[in-house]
């Protein structure tokens, strides 16, 4: 596994516990579509949220969430639509959390609500 998938899976952790502090239930990690990987798909209070989780260890590339790009988002928005029909789900939303930090570390956490609309 490659520095950058570690990290990527480290930040996965980091957003999933923070959703299990939040009361979210975990439904799934890295669910596969046609159109790509859903990193998170949790469920609270009835609804279903995927969630994108960017991360970065430093800021000189720029903020995690400045690497959600109009294709990504589609590509999200597309990976969700076709989880939610395949598992016959209605209610739904895409969020992301942007973990900026190091392992060992306290990392910063920002979470961002209904990115895809």
């Amino acid at each position: 596994m490659s520095h950058n998938q570690q990290i990527g899976r480290w930040g996965e952790q980091i957003a999933a516990d923070y959703l299990k502090e939040k009361g979210y239930e975990i439904l799934g990690v890295n669910s596969r579509t046609p159109f790509g990987e859903i990193d998170i798909v949790a469920l609270f209070a009835g609804q279903i949220f995927f969630v994108e989780v960017k991360t970065r260890t430093t800021n000189s590339h720029g903020l995690p969430e400045e690497a959600l790009s109009k294709a990504k988002l589609n590509r999200m928005k597309n990976c969700a639509e076709f989880y939610a029909a395949e598992h016959e789900i209605d209610s739904w939303q895409c969020d992301a959390i942007s973990i900026n930090g190091k392992p060992n570390l306290k990392p910063s956490i920002e979470y961002f609500e209904n990115v895809t609309r």
